[in-house]
């Protein structure tokens, strides 16, 4: 305590100075713990503004607070002071604030109202520093109880969103990684299409060349359709006139056919008046043949006979009597695999034969000598034509082609082509020199002109011919595998008669005088038929011959008398047509026989595979 005259004595030296001093002693407590309390730390930069917002009014506050302190402390200046301390822990800190202690200084009266105002607004300024301190405390509890938390809580946390963004992290990387390959891959396609672009730029730019060749091509093509236009016009006026003079040249032409029909009516009308007086004479031998076997006498049947037919047949036909040979003359090894066709030359001994290795070569018949050999078939031979004037030999061979030759020198003259398979059968006209027919396993019969080496017409037939023969100018006989004999017309290429003859006709055969064809078939018979009324005028057969195949063919000697025909035994068989009894056989084949062919001047030759003989 101070005594009152010291209290006087120091407050007259330096008063206002000491007054200053004990304030800011007394109020030190309170702006430290002002300063400590101050903004909050780790708030965000809007929590921030507002706090220093409100830091700044407080301060103001504070400021005018201390102002007062200070000069409530200055009025006491011998006042004790107490600092503030600490209660509680670091969590729930309550501040313990300074409390102004009692003074038993004595001041004047008004200094002691002075000194109790002063505590009063310490006090009121304490309990607002204390709401603010508790408001502010409410404000930063949050924040406080999460850096309160445990860490593992918190690192749990972490953990669990490290591996998720891990997992989207490797999500990433895959889907990186496939845009990755699809760029690749559109890159290498965009190099691709861009290659692509080039080649169809420039297949376009060939294709526009292209166009425009082909236009001009298509300007020169129409110039020259235009052109041929114009020249077909002038065909079609031309075939126009060609027309008009066809239709000028039928009429003739029918006026010609009408004069040929009479003609041949009245040809007709003769053969068959000959006939009746060959019958006549024929009635009248058989009457003296029966006289005769009455009277018994053999020489008189015989002068009676040469009387009554031979002298007959000669005087129609031209032709002597033809013996019936007995013996073979002559064997000639002609042909390796098979001789298949023999026919001697008109009025010669000159004897033609083909076969199997592809030649044609022409044999004396009296001496077996082999004159010349015809080379250039591809093929075998299966037939053999002369023309009438023997300039010309004419081979059908299975190559679907004939082969003509000139007889003197062998020099090949044609190669006809037209027949789509094998030709089976050729003849000569023995009125024309250069038409020749043949037959082919196509069904067709082609007309051939020698002259140009052409065909001048085609017959289309039912059946396969097997075989042919000309009846006169313009007449042929065909033999086919129905069984049928056909007789054409080959001017008009239609079929005039058709008979039924065999089973299968293998082939025929017309005599020297044109009045029989005879035909063979594979039932082995042999029927002769006569021209002018197309009857079967006799038939031959007998046990024991048996034709060979399709490739057996008969013959009829010069003078119509005799049949010979070979057999697939060896033998060969020869019946008369007027006597009609046991043929006369010849043996000496040692295979069967396969074509026979009768000379006009007498001999016989005969074919079997390898061997020609020749019978007189």
């Amino acid at each position: 305590m101070c005594e009152p005259g010291e209290h006087e004595e120091t407050a007259g030296v330096g008063d206002s100075t000491l007054r200053r001093r004990s304030a800011a002693t007394a109020i030190a407590p309170y702006r430290s713990f002002l300063l400590r309390h101050g903004p909050e730390h780790g708030e965000p930069e809007t929590a921030i503004g507002e706090r220093r917002h409100r830091r700044d009014n407080a301060r103001d506050s504070r400021t005018a607070l201390v102002v007062r302190m200070e000069e409530a402390a200055a009025a006491e200046a011998c006042a004790g002071k107490q600092r503030p301390r600490r209660v509680g822990g670091s969590g729930d800190e309550s501040v313990a604030w300074p409390v102004i202690p009692e003074y038993s200084i004595r001041f004047p009266a008004q200094t002691m109202v002075d000194a109790e105002a002063g505590r009063a607004a310490i006090r009121r300024a304490l309990r607002s520093l204390r709401q603010r301190h508790l408001v502010e405390e409410g404000a930063h509890r949050p924040a406080i109880e999460a850096l309160t938390r445990p860490f593992a809580a918190h690192a749990l946390e972490w953990k669990e969103k490290a591996e998720t963004l891990e997992l989207e992290l490797q999500q990433c990387y895959k889907a990186q990684s496939r845009l990755s390959e699809q760029l690749v891959t559109e890159i290498e396609e965009g190099k691709a299409s861009k290659v692509l672009l080039k080649e169809k730029e420039e297949l376009l730019t060939n294709l526009q060349n292209e166009l425009k060749q082909t236009s001009e091509e298509n300007v020169q093509l129409k110039q020259s359709l235009e052109e041929k236009t114009k020249a077909l016009d002038i065909l079609i006026q031309e075939h126009q006139a060609a027309k008009a003079e066809l239709e000028q040249a039928l009429a003739k032409l029918k006026v010609a056919e009408d004069e040929n029909k009479t003609l041949i009516d009245r040809w007709m009308l003769e053969k068959m008046k000959d006939a009746e007086r060959l019958n006549e004479a024929n009635a009248m031998y058989e009457e003296m043949v029966l006289k005769l076997k009455t009277a018994g006498v053999g020489g008189i049947q015989h002068n009676a006979q040469q009387e009554a037919d031979g002298i007959i047949r000669q005087s129609e036909a031209g032709y002597m009597e033809t013996v019936v040979p007995s013996t073979c003359a002559i064997t000639i090894r002609a042909h390796d695999g098979g001789c298949g066709s023999l026919l001697f030359q008109h009025n010669s001994d000159k004897l033609i034969s083909g076969g199997q290795d592809q030649t044609v070569k022409i044999w004396g018949a009296y001496t077996g000598a082999l004159t010349s050999t015809l080379h250039g078939c591809l093929g075998s031979v299966n037939d053999l034509a002369v023309t009438n004037d023997n300039k010309f030999v004419i081979a059908a061979c299975s190559s679907n082609k004939l082969f003509v030759w000139e007889a003197n020198g062998g020099r090949s003259r044609h190669t006809l082509t037209g027949h789509t398979k094998s030709v089976s059968a050729v003849d000569a006209s023995w009125v024309k020199s250069f038409v020749i027919a043949s037959s082919s396993n196509d069904r067709t019969i082609k007309i051939w002109d020698l002259q140009t080496g052409f065909c001048k017409s085609t017959i289309m037939s039912a059946s396969n011919p097997n075989s042919l023969a000309f009846i006169d100018g313009d007449i042929i006989c065909s033999g086919h595998r129905d069984g049928n004999l056909r007789l054409w017309d080959i001017r008009s290429g239609k079929c005039t008669t058709q008979i039924a003859a065999h089973l299968d006709v293998t082939s025929v055969c017309v005599s020297r005088s044109k009045n029989f064809i005879l035909t063979s078939g594979r039932d082995n018979v042999h029927n002769l038929f006569d021209v002018r009324t197309l009857e079967i005028c006799g038939t031959f057969r007998v046990t024991g011959n048996k034709v060979v195949g399709s490739w057996g063919k008969a013959c009829i000697s010069p003078d119509d008398n005799c049949i010979a025909a070979g057999s697939s035994d060896g033998s060969v068989y020869i019946w008369s047509r007027l006597k009609n009894d046991t043929p006369t056989i010849l043996e000496g084949h040692s295979s069967p026989v396969l074509a026979s062919a009768w000379c006009g001047l007498g001999p016989l030759a005969t074919s079997d595979r390898n061997h020609i003989y020749i019978w007189s």
